[in-house]
């Protein structure tokens, strides 16, 4: 009998490898040459490309050029390098030996490899630390706004902020690992509120939560001063849908060693919906989240307390939302925990015709196929549903 196995995680192939009792040396040897990767490079110049490429063709993997770079018509090509692990390692040490700066090209290939085989991280927010890795974690909505696309604004003048600590508090019975507390909508064509009104409608839930609950709070806001605000009375992380655009933010969220989100968005809420578009989406992305990074760690925010969210619904369409779902995965070359929100987005409701409180079964669909391609941590509305369908994934996994 044949049987053909899915050999797209290292830990399948280890399992099988031991139920065979192969002899721990040569699973030591072997494992590296089970794992295949597909690695591309854009904008090598074409003697690097095709130095790269002799060189991979030696150790039996092979590295996709331009026509043009192959006869000399173009000066700089893009490369899609194929090959396993123990090509890949062999590879750098040789690009190490190599001149035009292709020594540079076997330090990012290194990292690229190393970031993209991490699956678990140690998450500094504040006075918490978090163990990602072994579950996905679950960021529960508060939307203290008046105006929140999916219909839950929590903002009253009569009965708040009790109702928002209540509704918080419900969301931490039914699993929520994180609140995340938000006073401005950042839905499609959303106008901005002012800082005042911003801090009136968090501040005094943050500030009642934070003195009855124990798992970190987190304040959704582009604002630096509304972020201090926070931190000064009990939040650890800061969600920044701006992506560290406000170089003040990334400095007070440096002094508080908070933990940030940073996301991608193309333009801002009020415009980002009207014709969003991409060359290349997941490169920019990556680039732009890279870039992001840097200029958090450069302002003294570590390493430590950085998460990522591509941005699913801020200046994407349709086709981009699943594209980024699809190749979630190419986003730990970063090597940062991944946040994904999908919950209750217009794109489910395009897919399935239905309004926004129908959208629980496209949610819970959405998130599993976030974590099965690298989400550590999604940011839901019905944390409850969402729980029990990761207790159900992560149990199927397990037996893995």
């Amino acid at each position: 009998m044949l049987q053909i196995l899915d050999a797209s995680k290292e830990k399948n192939i280890l399992q099988v490898m031991k139920s065979i009792n192969v002899d721990t040396y040569g699973i030591k040897i072997m494992l590296p040459k089970a794992q295949a990767y597909l690695l591309k490079i854009k904008s090598l110049s074409n003697i690097c490309a095709n130095i790269l490429k002799q060189e991979m063709l030696s150790l039996g993997g092979d590295v996709a050029v331009s026509r043009g770079a192959l006869t000399g018509k173009s000066k700089v090509t893009d490369c899609l390098i194929m090959g396993n692990l123990a090509q890949f390692n062999r590879l750098s040490y040789k690009l190490h030996r190599q001149p035009f700066g292709l020594s540079k090209v076997a330090i990012d290939l290194t990292s690229a490899l190393e970031n993209f085989r991490k699956d678990s991280f140690k998450l500094a927010l504040g006075k918490y630390k978090l163990n990602l890795g072994t579950s996905t974690y679950i960021m529960g909505i508060l939307n203290a706004t008046t105006d929140s696309f999916s219909g839950d604004g929590l903002y009253s003048a009569h009965s708040f902020p009790k109702n928002a600590v209540k509704y918080a508090q419900g969301l931490v019975r039914d699993g929520a690992d994180i609140i995340d507390i938000g006073g401005e909508s950042s839905r499609p064509g959303a106008k901005s509120i002012s800082l005042k009104e911003e801090l009136s409608r968090t501040i005094p839930v943050i500030k009642s939560l934070s003195k009855n609950t124990r798992i970190p709070i987190s304040i959704d806001t582009t604002k630096h001063e509304v972020a201090k605000q926070a931190l000064d009375n009990g939040a650890s992380l800061v969600n920044d849908i701006s992506g560290l655009r406000n170089i003040k933010m990334a400095k007070i969220i440096a002094k508080y060693n908070a933990g940030v989100v940073i996301m991608h968005m193309q333009g801002i809420p009020r415009f980002m919906q009207k014709k969003p578009s991409y060359s290349c989406l997941i490169g920019e992305i990556i680039l732009y989240l890279n870039d992001a990074i840097k200029k958090g760690l450069d302002n003294g925010i570590k390493r430590e307390n950085i998460i990522v969210d591509p941005g699913i619904g801020f200046g994407k369409t349709l086709e981009h939302n699943l594209e980024i779902l699809n190749k979630l995965s190419e986003f730990k070359t970063l090597g940062q925990p991944i946040l994904v929100g999908t919950s209750r987005k217009s794109f489910i409701g395009k897919i399935l015709g239905t309004q926004v409180r129908d959208q629980i079964c496209g949610t819970i669909a959405s998130c599993i196929v976030a974590c099965e391609n690298g989400a550590n941590i999604l940011r839901v509305h019905d944390v409850a549903q969402v729980k029990e369908a990761l207790l159900v994934r992560d149990e199927i996994k397990r037996w893995n």
